[in-house]
């Protein structure tokens, strides 16, 4: 299929070198492969097969090699700044690559992982697959100011990194044993659409029972920090640090994730009602039973409340109990928000005999899908 594809390169381009969309090769990847498609989550795997994580790349190859992007560190700016010799940069970005490596890995149960690589080449494609490596820091060497940053390697690969974009990148060598797949691109790829359209139209007719473009996805996005004067921060005393709250003692896995107003009102009955169970499926695969909560029905909570929290505070993010979520931390891992999903209505069956609605959990950031813009999108 990717070589079908190809061959109507000049719908985009008059180059030699066949074009093919990044996103597409994604699709075609997964449903080739019967892969989970992850690319819109803010995961460091674009797909997964069972307990492997694949990250998926399209790109031009004109030499011996490619250096791509691999990691982008914005909202981390300011601690690589206080880095004080290329020494101390290279370990600090290895160490923000890898826990974002770690983090993806606990998310998914990820054992193992790889890039898929499609390289664009003059008259062909070049398909191979390449290691998806953690960075060794204790093996960092060749370190070398640039220009535009910083280069540096650890045996297995090599780095570079430029500052100004806070993007790091790794150098990808094609094997010998790579898939040469030669495209012959047509030359009028606009006639062989219209002579379709004629042969078989009703072909391309859109079911009126199919999802139309723009048509509203049944998931939401829920920010874990709130927004003042312009100014993100998670809140010290609720939220992800509910176990902080005044008054009573509270376990130290005492959380909710904060449901904004703006989401019940674009996306009036997503939930259930207030305090009616659903079921709420973890990356890992675990399940939680959970509802909707509080005054204006403004929590998701877990039942019994300190399964999320202990999921998220101890499992996810790693800290310490009585150890408070800060933007800083979540920062580390590259998340800000999480994707809530609406599965189905019709799931296990509870002790009244109701089916209990089951909805998805997945973390999410705003360098994939910020929730201002989803709320704003909604409200349009």
């Amino acid at each position: 299929m990717l070589a079908v594809v190809s061959k109507l390169s000049k719908l985009f381009s008059l180059s030699s070198t066949p074009y093919i969309d990044y996103r597409l090769v994604e699709n075609l990847f997964c449903k080739y492969y019967q892969a989970i498609n992850d690319a819109r989550l803010c995961t460091a795997y674009d797909a997964r097969i069972g307990s492997i994580g694949i990250g998926i790349k399209t790109f031009i190859l004109t030499g011996q090699h490619k250096i791509e992007k691999i990691a982008e560190f914005n909202k981390l700016r300011k601690e690589l700044d206080k880095c004080d010799s290329k020494e101390h940069l290279a370990r600090k970005l290895a160490e923000f690559r890898n826990d974002r490596l770690d983090f993806s890995r606990r998310s998914y149960n990820i054992t193992h992982s790889i890039y898929h690589i499609v390289g664009r080449c003059d008259g062909q494609l070049e398909l191979f697959n390449y290691p998806y490596d953690p960075i060794l820091i204790d093996e960092i060497g060749a370190i070398r100011r640039t220009r535009s940053g910083l280069t540096f390697s650890d045996g297995r690969h090599d780095y570079s990194f430029n500052s100004s974009k806070s993007v790091l990148m790794m150098k990808f060598i094609p094997p010998e044993d790579r898939i040469l797949l030669p495209i012959e691109i047509l030359d009028d790829p606009f006639a062989l659409l219209e002579q379709l359209l004629q042969d078989e139209p009703d072909s391309f007719v859109t079911s009126s029972h199919s999802k139309l473009i723009g048509e509203k996805e049944d998931y939401i996005i829920l920010p874990l920090y709130s927004e003042r004067g312009g100014v993100k921060q998670v809140p010290p005393r609720s939220g992800l640090n509910q176990w902080n709250a005044k008054g009573r003692p509270r376990n130290p896995d005492e959380v909710y994730i904060p449901i904004p107003r703006a989401i019940h009102h674009a996306y009036l009955g997503f939930f259930p009602d207030r305090d009616t169970p659903f079921m709420l499926l973890l990356p890992t695969g675990e399940v939680l039973s959970a509802k909707v909560c509080q005054d204006n029905s403004k929590a998701l909570m877990s039942n019994p409340n300190q399964a999320l929290g202990k999921w998220l505070l101890r499992d996810m993010l790693r800290l310490d109990e009585g150890q408070l979520v800060t933007m800083e931390v979540l920062n580390k891992y590259g998340v800000d928000s999480v994707m809530i999903s609406r599965l189905s209505t019709e799931n296990k069956e509870g002790s009244n005999g109701d089916n209990i609605p089951m909805y998805s959990l997945n973390f999410q950031s705003g360098d994939y899908e910020s929730y201002e813009a989803f709320i704003g999108g909604a409200e349009e």
